[in-house]
């Protein structure tokens, strides 16, 4: 595919299922480069993940959220895994 960026070219950054009945789960995506990586973000249990969702009472809705599944999200998701890591591991030195 002419559209993936170089870390997509790498099979830990990238995966794609379109044959999900879901595939893609999120409406108005760019299925060329639409990652599935992440189908259940790990940034879910954040109360302040960075991405865009909104809140149905106590549910984060992240339908809007294409932030994971852009090219450049897999580093952006690890990225804010490690610095939430790194900021409990200090909490928790304390």
């Amino acid at each position: 595919m002419e559209k993936q960026s170089a870390c997509q070219e790498a099979s830990h950054a990238f995966y794609q299922n379109r044959a999900c009945k879901y595939f893609p789960c999120h409406p108005g995506a760019d299925t060329d480069v639409f990652n599935c990586l992440f189908c259940y973000c790990p940034l879910y249990f954040l109360e302040d993940c960075e991405g865009d969702y909104d809140m149905l009472g106590p549910i984060k809705d992240c339908t809007k959220c294409l932030k994971p599944h852009h090219p450049g999200g897999y580093e952006r998701t690890v990225s804010r895994l490690k610095a939430e890591m790194a900021r409990r591991r200090k909490e928790w030195e304390k």
